[in-house]
């Protein structure tokens, strides 16, 4: 089978990190190429590549190109992993007859509007998910048939052995929590929530790590600040591997108001992190609380302070909860299965 994948992002995130593990394990067995815009995403990729604009959805000149990749590589199937890419691959499959099969890591509510119709509906022929939430919210809108949403767990494998070097601790008890300084990923409420614990219980070993960059960095910096827990909290940037800090902290914390199934909390989980979690997407279809992790509601920030203070007492309980959900993680997203299930249905959409 020959399979192309799409990527328009700017930067290095979950969905990326998705898209990577996905062509290591199907160009095992298939002819996969990637279409790539930045260099960042690009050169992570061993495979033949190709560097396009994707300017925006009436990008003519990237549209031209994806044609040409399709038509010269006998594409099967194109596989679209940015909204941008959706239209002009729904687009180029209409010129090419390839299978146009969108993928969506996101719970995404969508409205009964001509141009979602158009894109996840006429444009495309099957649509790959990570959790059974984004699929029950699709099949909420009328134009979305449940036999053309595919869900494909997340297929990752770590070897902890490979990782060096390791990052020093920064304090006795490390929370980090990982991911795009965006509103959505809910990192003022982390910030508040720690600063609570901190403040409530007097605590002077502890530090907070949150890995990445966006537009809420400043707005973050402010919070930590007035909330006198600037010394304690670290913002890193954007870190190209960020598993040796994964690998020496102590809890995860994943605090969005809207996920799938990020990529983030499972690598953390590989590397026996105790997780806390908003129940945001489908994370409570992989995690039981206090089994796997402990959940909070978002916005609670008492409860946060609580649950990370119960913790940074109770080392059993950690260990407990990290070694349950790395067993649970191993068991259910192995590189293997994601890759029987992505197959079985681009067979099925091949045939229809």
């Amino acid at each position: 089978m020959n399979i192309l994948f799409t990527c328009s992002a700017r930067k290095w995130g979950g969905n990326e990190a998705w898209v990577l593990n996905a062509v290591s394990i199907l160009s095992k067995k298939h002819h996969v190429i990637v279409a790539y815009r930045k260099d960042i995403v690009g050169e992570r990729f061993n495979t033949t590549t190709y560097q396009l604009p994707f300017y925006n959805e009436a990008d003519i000149y990237t549209l031209v190109k994806l044609i040409h990749i399709i038509k010269k590589n006998r594409i099967d199937i194109i596989i679209p992993t940015k909204r941008k890419d959706y239209f002009l691959a729904g687009v180029a499959c209409i010129v090419t007859k390839a299978k146009n099969i969108l993928i969506l890591g996101i719970v995404r509510d969508l409205k009964n509007s001509i141009i979602n119709n158009i894109i996840y509906n006429k444009l495309a022929h099957g649509i790959i998910v990570n959790a059974n939430a984004i699929k029950d919210v699709l099949l909420q809108s009328p134009y979305i048939n449940a036999d053309d949403v595919a869900v494909v767990p997340n297929g990752l494998t770590i070897d902890k052995e490979k990782i060096y070097p390791f990052v020093e601790k920064k304090a006795n008890y490390t929370i980090t929590s990982l991911g795009e300084l965006s509103q959505r990923k809910g990192f003022d409420f982390l910030i508040k929530g720690f600063a609570l614990f901190i403040k409530q219980h007097n605590i002077t070993d502890a530090a907070l790590n949150i890995i990445g960059t966006g537009g809420e960095l400043q707005v973050l910096q402010h919070i930590a600040t007035s909330l006198h827990v600037e010394r304690l909290v670290t913002f890193s940037g954007f870190i190209k591997n960020p598993f040796p800090y994964l690998a020496t902290t102590d809890v995860f914390a994943l605090t969005s108001i809207n996920e799938g199934i990020p990529y983030a909390t499972l690598e953390a989980a590989l590397l026996d992190n105790a997780i806390i979690s908003t129940r945001a997407g489908g994370i409570e279809e992989i995690f039981t609380d206090y089994e796997h992790c402990l959940f909070v509601d978002y916005g609670d920030e008492q409860q946060l302070a609580d649950t990370l203070f119960l913790l940074y007492k109770n080392t059993q309980l950690r260990k407990t909860l990290a070694i349950n959900a790395k067993n649970t993680v191993q068991q259910k997203f192995s590189l293997e299965k994601m890759e029987t299930d992505m197959v079985d249905f681009f067979q099925k959409k091949l045939l229809q």
